[in-house]
């Protein structure tokens, strides 16, 4: 039998790791008697851990909130893995940096020694993607709105800023009225938070940027869960940002075509992130790809420096030969 303390150790990070444990299996995981968990758990209600009782055939215990923080318990891996959360929180775009760093040094404070000098040996740079847009950081205090809001299903009115074009005035900048929306998902996208809602005015749904949103208090009434086009969040957003439509919320693209390259399929599977490569033969593949439009879907195959062949359909046909006039114009341009 383990020593007291190491079995502590273990029924409380069983006790976090679900809602509700029966008594019995407790004792079977710990390969201890019932009466033995039952002295456990006492022990740990005198440290302040707020166990409860469950009624049931089977009897159990539950690990509650409570009103103050027992001291707190993490194994090596939730040590690691909270100490990368809080290092990375800087891409998050959800303006909590400072608190991060604060939170980590706390936490650090209370862990034993071998811990603590694990999460000191694990130092990460958070280094985000070059992009040519900014990522605005988003009000900690809005995001806890917004989330509120869309768990308590209650219908939210807000000011949306527009995106001011340069050298516009105040006067310019005056926004249009309040928007008012049924709140369903916050998501993060690209490096920005996003508020997925059925716009009650519009009568469709929109996604809005966060950084942008200016809640007014008090939200309205609650209101009945709308399904989802496809009924999957990631896939609908992916989709929206793709430029399709789709009902079904499947989120493709709403251009998609087939090619013949005369490149090897392993080199043109380096390149392709959201496409589909068939090997044909050793320096020939085909290639299923998809874009917002014909002719950036035809531009995207070009940069493969190959001989073209297209399967179909025509309107991929027809934006190679638009592109190709464009192209012919640009380089005699380039001659004169």
């Amino acid at each position: 039998m383990p020593k007291t303390s190491a079995r502590l150790l273990s029924l409380l990070s069983l006790l976090q790791a679900r809602r509700d444990w029966p008594g019995a299996l407790l004792a079977e995981r710990l390969d201890i008697s019932p009466r033995t968990v039952r002295r456990d758990v006492d022990r740990l209600r005198e440290l302040g851990y707020p166990i409860v009782a469950v009624k049931g055939p089977d009897g159990g215990y539950r690990l509650d909130a409570g009103s103050e923080l027992p001291p707190l318990l993490f194994d090596d891996e939730q040590a690691v893995a909270l100490a990368v959360a809080l290092q990375i929180a800087t891409t998050s775009g959800a303006g909590i940096e400072e608190a991060a760093v604060r939170a980590l040094n706390t936490v650090r404070q209370v862990m034993p020694a071998r811990l603590r000098r694990r999460i000191d040996t694990f130092q990460v740079t958070a280094v985000e993607r070059p992009s040519n847009r900014p990522n605005p950081q988003v009000d900690s205090g809005v995001l806890m709105t917004l989330s509120a809001a869309v768990h308590a299903r209650e219908v939210l009115r807000f000011d949306y800023a527009p995106v001011s074009p340069a050298g516009a005035t105040d006067d310019d900048r005056a926004g249009p009225p309040p928007r008012r929306v049924q709140p369903h998902h916050l998501v993060t996208w690209g490096g920005r938070w996003y508020l997925v809602a059925w716009d009650l005015d519009r009568e469709d749904w929109r996604t809005f940027r966060a950084d942008r949103i200016t809640p007014r208090i008090p939200t309205g009434p609650r209101f009945t869960p709308r399904d989802l086009p496809g009924g999957n969040v990631a896939a609908f957003v992916a989709g929206r940002f793709r430029g399709s439509d789709a009902s079904d919320g499947s989120g493709d693209w709403p251009c998609r075509g087939e090619v013949i390259l005369h490149l090897p399929a392993a080199v043109v599977s380096c390149y392709t992130h959201d496409g589909v490569v068939e090997e044909l033969g050793p320096d020939r593949c085909r290639l299923v790809l998809g874009s917002w439009s014909w002719p950036g879907l035809a531009a995207a195959i070009g940069r493969f420096d190959a001989d073209i062949e297209v399967i179909g359909p025509a309107e991929l046909r027809d934006a190679f030969a638009h592109l190709a006039r464009r192209y012919a114009n640009a380089a005699t341009d380039a001659r004169d």
